[in-house]
């Protein structure tokens, strides 16, 4: 039988808002999981993609298998997937798995469910790629912020009061409605944040950059004289506005929630949710697409009209966006991440020092797994060979096989395995 249990070499990204050199944690895995790579010091390590999608498909680093990439290996041996994986997605695998190093931020954004996704594609395929939904879910390697969701309403009122020149932008008629909107009210919340942000994004290009620059000015002159300048958002503000100048998504952190993660926690992006990741390292897990729609912070297309249609304008504060994980109740090294969609489920394994083998279960669904931190030999009766896991390697292990690792470093093991649990 060939082997259905192999090392990857995955694909990197290097975009432009990535960690630098050595400081980003795609670069460091990468050098680790390889020793032969040249990581260059002024270059961004932005991802690193591991899974098939055509814009980085992983390569196979096993010279017994004829073909060289993942994707092609799944194509011809659909049954790795397991049997309703293979069903449900039509023989592909559903999940694109990601290490993000942020240096600066990512532009605001949303993605689109998948009605609104096959309505983009049809009608602009140029800058919406596929027909499908892209839910994602990070989860924190160092300590990690984003901007998700909208805020709390008394957050966002409280910066109209206390920011002019946001108020100027929004206008006088569309603060006062959010003001009088009532928490009993739902509806009417969400119809008053639907007017105020959509004027936020849609206004006129010089008069922003007017309101910009005076309230850089303002908050620049406060912090020089010592002021506390936390009301007006002033330290996020001024970081944005020196990473973008001039950009409307600078405005956009009076809106929406900034949530800060610590290694391990997570957070899930829904459809119609608004967020941009803003600094740190996270793995990252999403469906296979690329529809993004983008309003600012982003040199790339942007399409406000659709963004801000397609919101979901529902305040909430930032502790809600924080998605626990679960202990699992079959093996206590194992820590679920199972988000409210069937497409992907993140598993953290942490394998103390005192456990020296270890069993990675089989499961009814292919899975990538990660190596973070710690060393073992890994066999299984699907392998070749034995293979050697250190930091940075990366490994696809077909439906229904198992791995035994023999752990030899001192200090235990971390590792992520990206699944399907339908």
């Amino acid at each position: 039988l060939p082997p259905a249990v192999f090392p990857l070499s995955c694909v990197v990204q290097n975009y432009s808002w990535g960690k630098v050199g050595l400081e980003s944690e795609v670069a460091k895995l990468v050098a680790s999981g390889d020793p032969l790579v040249q990581i260059q010091p002024d270059q961004p390590y932005a991802e690193l993609w591991m899974g098939t999608h055509p814009r980085g498909d992983a390569l196979i680093r096993d010279n017994r298998i004829p073909q060289k990439t993942l994707g092609q290996w799944i194509a011809d041996n659909p049954a790795c997937l397991g049997a309703k994986v293979k069903d449900t997605f039509q023989g592909h695998l559903p999940f694109l798995f990601k290490v993000l190093s942020v240096d600066t931020a990512l532009s605001v954004q949303a993605h689109p469910n998948k009605e609104l996704a096959a309505k983009l594609h049809a009608q602009f395929p140029e800058h919406y790629p596929d027909a499908n939904h892209k839910p994602e879910m990070a989860i924190a390697l160092t300590p990690f912020e984003g901007m998700c969701g909208f805020r709390p309403v008394e957050e966002i009122v409280s910066f109209l009061q206390n920011v002019p020149e946001l108020r100027a932008l929004i206008g006088e008629v569309a603060a006062e409605q959010l003001e009088r909107s009532g928490s009993d009210d739902p509806r009417g919340v969400s119809a008053a944040l639907r007017v105020c942000f959509t004027r936020l994004m849609k206004s006129e290009k010089k008069f922003f950059v007017d309101q910009l620059n005076m309230l850089v000015k303002r908050i620049s002159q406060e912090a020089v004289e010592g002021k506390d300048t936390s009301g007006s958002n002033g330290e996020l503000l001024l970081r944005l506005h020196s990473q973008y100048p001039g950009d409307i998504g600078c405005f956009t952190i009076y809106f929406l929630n900034l949530v800060r993660l610590e290694p391990g926690e997570a957070m899930f992006l829904g459809a119609n949710e608004p967020h941009a990741y803003l600094h740190g390292d996270c793995v990252e897990i999403m469906a296979c697409s690329d529809n993004t729609v983008r309003a600012g912070l982003t040199p790339k297309f942007i399409d406000v009209l659709t963004l801000c249609e397609m919101l979901n304008y529902t305040p909430a504060p930032s502790s809600s966006k924080i998605l626990p994980a679960a202990q699992s109740q079959l093996d206590p090294h194992v820590y679920l991440y199972d988000p409210p969609v069937p497409d992907f489920t993140i598993m953290r394994i942490e394998i103390p020092a005192s456990i020296k083998l270890y069993l990675i279960s089989a499961m009814d669904s292919a899975s990538i797994l990660l190596v973070i931190q710690g060393t073992a030999v890994g066999t299984s009766t699907a392998a070749a060979s034995e293979m050697s896991l250190h930091r940075g390697s990366v490994l696809f292990v077909s439906a229904n096989e198992s791995i035994s690792l023999h752990l030899s470093s001192p200090d235990g093991m971390l590792l992520f395995r990206a699944c399907c649990l339908l």
